[in-house]
């Protein structure tokens, strides 16, 4: 099925109506993920011609999606990833961790972007970001869709060197679902229980009656400073 190509309309509405110049367009992947970290990506473009067929990296074959993102990493002005790990995730909550990742990813930056377009329409980045939220931006922004197509890739590059290096992973099959819930990956956690790149706090553990215990819950910080315990609700 053939998708409208993104263009720079976003960066061009910014440039016009804030003076911005240097742009970064922010996609992350791995937030619905029961296991490893979530990644950012900050991508600054430019207003050059895209490579063809870059759009939201789940519309793109992985095959392809590997081949555009090695294109991409050289075609980019400047690129940066940011991660925030499970236990950060857990300690933080999924928001304040995307947050992390994002700050990790702009810090990165060899300079600091004029504005921000972020995918989707929550601004999990806030002050004192300049920020332009878009829903769909992975497919109607190019600089969005260049992040998307590399922390697509990296993320699942860094999962598949997990099962890799460690045959405790190998059950899990990282390399084939990401750290996503594939019926394998069900099936190993009812079998092994979760492993130390699995999110502790999430709801999945609730089904799972004999690692039940292994659950941790998050207290929020301003919580903590006040009582002893609590409970927030799982985000996913």
């Amino acid at each position: 099925m053939p998708y409208e190509p993104p263009t720079h309309t976003v960066e061009r509405s910014l440039r016009a109506t804030t003076g911005a110049k240097i742009i970064a367009g922010v996609d992350e992947v791995g937030r619905g993920a029961w296991a490893g970290p979530v990644t950012v990506c900050a991508s600054v473009t430019g207003l050059r011609r895209p490579p063809v067929g870059l759009t939201d990296s789940k519309l793109i074959t992985p095959k392809r999606r590997g081949e555009l993102a090695l294109e991409l990493e050289q075609w980019v002005t400047s690129y940066a990833l940011g991660h925030a790990s499970p236990e950060e995730i857990d300690e933080l909550g999924m928001t304040a961790a995307l947050r992390l990742a994002a700050v990790r990813a702009l810090d990165g930056l060899p300079v600091r972007p004029d504005a921000v377009i972020l995918d989707g329409k929550h601004d999990y980045l806030g002050q004192p970001w300049r920020v332009r939220t878009v829903i769909k931006g992975d497919q109607s922004c190019v600089a969005v869709a260049a992040a998307s197509v590399i922390a697509k890739v990296r993320r699942d590059a860094m999962m598949a060197e997990l099962e890799a290096e460690s045959g405790r992973y190998a059950a899990f099959e990282f390399a084939a679902n990401a750290g996503y819930p594939s019926p394998v990956h069900k099936a190993a956690l009812r079998e092994w229980g979760p492993t130390p790149q699995h999110r502790m706090t999430w709801a999945y553990l609730d089904a799972l009656p004999q690692w039940r215990h292994l659950k941790k819950i998050r207290v929020p910080a301003e919580t903590a400073a006040l009582e002893s315990g609590g409970q927030l609700g799982f985000d996913f």
